[in-house]
């Protein structure tokens, strides 16, 4: 058997950066939400460590460990578990239905996101299925169109289907994250251009029917159009966001001072954790958030193009792209390059589900890192 290397030590670091400056963040960030709704600070910065950092970290060891081939074998069920999960949400008595979107499970004593666990779930399903797949057609008797279809066909199925269950909720945010990953995934296993076009115009010609049919989603297009429209209104939350990233000069005006975070600017634990960061650390803090992102994403490249085998190849490209992804979404948005998603700033932003799953990518991540050349 051959002896696997040591796991990347880049990867190693900065994975530990961003779990650290989340924590710092977050601790900063919450105090005041925490303060008035359980009359303690540190509230929300505790419930993250034990019911995001804990088990996320248990998990990112299970993936470190567990050997790859098991893995791979294991990832039909654990998607087929992450599909069934986001039905049970339209069940009643287990969806928990928050801010008009029915996003949670509750289980009494916690409540989780299926939608999270399906973003690392679906990654190593896909790894698993499309090494299978011929999509050149050049393994088939027939010729023509036809056989080139048989594994796009199933791979539009398995997105459609998704796709349906987030647009129930509703979780746009997460549906393009999740196509990203999707498309990303299919390209890289050398696939029909032709095949992608259409996948990239359908899915853009869907977001536009979306983007109309709720007029929540058609205001938000509205703001990134014209940032100026109705800055106490639909154009609060970008107002106040840009408000509090300008209001940290270069140098920010230090840990714990933002004044945005007092009822000023919305989700200032979530989606909007960035204004937050930039505004108490300034463009230099922000810059080195971004920085450390950006080293992540490109060792998690180096190390699928140095992989060993497909698989491994696949998934590493998968998560690379979550992350970058919707790190990209995420801070754009809050800047007006993007409108509005609603999605997490990965590592850093409140929540349980998406640390959890992120560390279990991590893990996953460096357990490849071992095996690459």
């Amino acid at each position: 058997m051959e002896k696997l290397k040591s796991p990347d030590l880049v990867l190693i670091l900065t994975g530990f950066l961003l779990i650290l400056l989340g924590a710092l963040i977050l601790a900063s960030a919450s105090a005041v939400l925490s303060m008035e709704r359980f009359k303690d600070p540190d509230y929300l910065l505790r419930h993250q460590l034990l019911f995001g950092l804990l088990p996320g970290l248990f998990l990112g060891l299970m993936g470190f460990f567990t050997p790859l081939e098991k893995i791979k074998k294991a990832s039909l069920w654990l998607f087929l578990f992450s599909v069934l999960a986001l039905c049970l949400l339209f069940v009643s008595g287990t969806g928990l239905k928050l801010f008009n979107a029915s996003r949670w499970i509750n289980l009494g004593v916690i409540a989780f996101q299926p939608s999270e666990f399906l973003k690392i779930t679906l990654i190593l399903y896909l790894g698993a299925w499309l090494i299978k797949q011929d999509f050149s057609g050049k393994n088939y008797v027939k010729t023509g169109i036809f056989p080139k279809l048989k594994s796009f066909v199933p791979f539009l199925i398995i997105i459609g289907i998704i796709s349906i269950l987030l647009i129930l909720q509703p979780d746009i945010g997460t549906l393009a994250v999740i196509i990203s990953i999707g498309c990303a995934m299919f390209f890289v296993v050398g696939t029909p251009v032709w095949q992608n076009l259409l996948i990239w115009f359908s899915g853009l010609a869907a977001l536009g029917v979306l983007i109309k049919l709720a007029p929540y989603r058609m205001n938000r297009w509205l703001v990134f159009i014209n940032p100026n429209l109705d800055p106490m209104g639909i154009g609060y939350q970008l107002k106040q966001s840009l408000i509090s990233i300008g209001s940290g000069g270069i140098f920010g005006l230090g840990l714990g001072m933002s004044r945005q975070k007092f009822n000023f600017l919305p989700a200032t634990i979530g989606d909007a954790i960035f204004p937050i960061f930039a505004e108490e650390t300034g463009f230099l803090g922000a810059m080195l958030l971004i920085s450390i992102i950006f080293i992540f994403i490109w060792q998690g490249f180096k190390i699928a193009r140095l992989s060993k085998d497909k698989f491994s190849q696949i998934v590493a490209v998968g998560i690379c792209v979550w992350i970058g992804f919707q790190s990209l979404a995420n801070i754009c948005s809050m800047i007006g390059i993007f409108p509005l998603t609603g999605i997490p700033l990965p590592f850093i932003s409140y929540g349980g589900s998406h640390l959890t799953s992120e560390l279990a990518a991590l893990g996953i991540l460096l357990n490849i890192s071992r095996q690459a050349r």
